[in-house]
């Protein structure tokens, strides 16, 4: 690796000399899996009252459930003791400022590259994305009806969660 990662690496070191996490598996302690958004203010674990191993979460801009996550979701509920699924975008969201079109303006203008060919997944009425979600997961053939599904907006500016009711 290069030294912009020495940093990393260097916690890394720390981190491993006092790691407790050996006696864990690959499942879902607690039944869970988030999918939530990529946004760095996020701490999934913290803000839900988690510890390593007690959840699956899966990330990605937005919080949105696309094919990728579905396929995840089929895993983690079949081989990895997932019972439940919380999607939590947040408020503040970068996605939730923008279409799909005008992300590809702005990359284009400022980069020079044509990401015309990628669906980004934003979010312009954020409500109507989560519930649309839910109802994704919900309906997915692959997923059994017994499977239990939440929405709750997370607010990034109090820490607390804003449940969604289908």
């Amino acid at each position: 690796m290069t030294e912009a990662f020495d940093d990393l690496l260097t916690a890394n070191e720390k981190y491993a000399q006092t790691f407790q996490g050996s006696n864990l598996t690959g499942r879902a302690r607690r039944g869970l899996a988030v999918v939530t958004c990529m946004d760095s203010r996020i701490d999934p674990l913290g803000l839900l009252g988690l510890s390593a191993g007690d959840a699956k979460i899966l990330r990605n801009a937005g919080a949105r459930v696309t094919p990728d996550v579905l396929r995840t979701l089929v895993l983690a509920v079949y081989l990895l003791g997932v019972d439940r699924v919380l999607v939590m975008p947040h408020t503040d969201c970068r996605m939730a400022k923008s279409t799909d079109e005008d992300v590809h303006e702005l990359i284009s203008r400022e980069y020079g590259v044509d990401t015309r060919s990628l669906e980004f997944h934003t979010v312009p009425d954020q409500d109507a994305a989560l519930r649309r979600d839910l109802v994704r997961i919900r309906t997915y053939p692959y997923l059994p009806e017994r499977l239990t599904i939440g929405g709750a907006v997370y607010d990034v500016h109090t820490g607390k969660l804003m449940p969604v009711t289908l």
